[in-house]
């Protein structure tokens, strides 16, 4: 798998991953609802606040993770937030997206990020580093539905240390229905 952060006259096939990776795994509506997250996101936030990581096994898109920039008023550490992330359905439980989550985490650290968020699957995550939090540690943007889920890691090589300040994410993300 080759990976790229080069999107541009992408962002249709990236699109259709989501879409049809979630609507394969949960459902037609939940893969229009995360094909418009990534559609808005594609359409709304500034380069500056997004990092788009895609893993190709030659020219066939097959894994795509977009990240965008959180900000915490009080704090002026670089958080940025995973989600979502999608791997076809046919290259699904072949260690793709532990790839490209580790590639992606990696990508950050080279940009200077200091601490990345993410809400999902607990068990899933922490093979990448991932450790549940709580709001005490890093505010959510919006209630969450399920706080188990609600994760975090530094990238700086020291403890996570909390976040100062309410957290805002990027207006495409901010939907309740996404938390």
């Amino acid at each position: 798998m080759d990976f790229t952060t080069q999107h541009s006259g992408h962002e249709a096939e990236i699109i259709a991953l989501f879409t049809d990776t979630f609507t394969a795994s949960e459902g037609a509506a939940e893969g229009q609802l995360i094909g418009k997250l990534a559609a808005d996101m594609f359409a709304t936030v500034d380069s500056r606040d997004m990092i788009v990581v895609c893993g190709r096994d030659g020219e066939d898109l097959i894994g795509s993770i977009i990240f965008t920039r959180m900000t915490y008023a009080e704090d002026d550490r670089t958080v940025f937030i995973l989600s979502p992330v999608a791997v076809a359905p046919d290259h699904q439980r072949k260690g793709v997206g532990q790839s490209l989550l580790r590639h992606g985490l990696g990508v950050l650290r080279e940009t200077g990020v200091d601490v990345v968020l993410t809400y999902g699957d607990p068990t899933y995550y922490s093979k990448v580093g991932f450790e549940q939090i709580t709001e005490q540690t890093a505010q959510a943007p919006a209630p969450l539905s399920y706080p188990h889920g609600w994760l975090g890691q530094s990238l700086i090589g020291k403890a996570l240390e909390p976040l100062k300040g309410p957290g805002r994410c990027v207006a495409a993300l901010s939907d309740p229905s996404y938390w």
